[in-house]
């Protein structure tokens, strides 16, 4: 059997690695960063790495945020914003040095996501 995605990417402390460094590169996105400005970075980067934690098959009690749609209601999040978030969380995972079929899993939940982020 093969080990689950949250064991693949490090665990705990390689989803937060990975999580800031999502986060990190959203601040400095030039599409995107706009709206993270006056956030509190800190904030975003453990609410990342809960969600990412009970994403990925580690403990379902790790996130205690809202849902995806609560979470963006009314942002009016565009698809190239959407895309934005996605080369983001990709440049993170190269940076992390996460394997291809690892990628692809992040990848492909990310975009399972889209009909909750944009646009609502």
């Amino acid at each position: 059997m093969t080990d689950s995605l949250f064991n693949r990417l490090g665990g705990a402390d390689g989803i937060a690695r990975i999580s800031s460094d999502v986060v990190d590169n959203h601040a400095a996105n030039p599409v995107i960063g706009v709206r993270f400005a006056g956030s509190d970075l800190d904030q975003l980067k453990h609410a990342a790495t809960t969600f990412f934690i009970t994403a990925t098959g580690g403990p379902s009690d790790a996130y205690q945020g809202k849902d995806m749609v609560a979470a963006h209601k009314n942002m009016n999040i565009s698809p190239a914003e959407f895309m934005a978030v996605l080369d983001d969380a990709l440049d993170a995972l190269n940076k992390n040095d996460i394997g291809q079929r690892e990628q692809e899993e992040v990848l492909f939940a990310l975009y399972g996501l889209r009909s909750q982020v944009v646009g609502v």
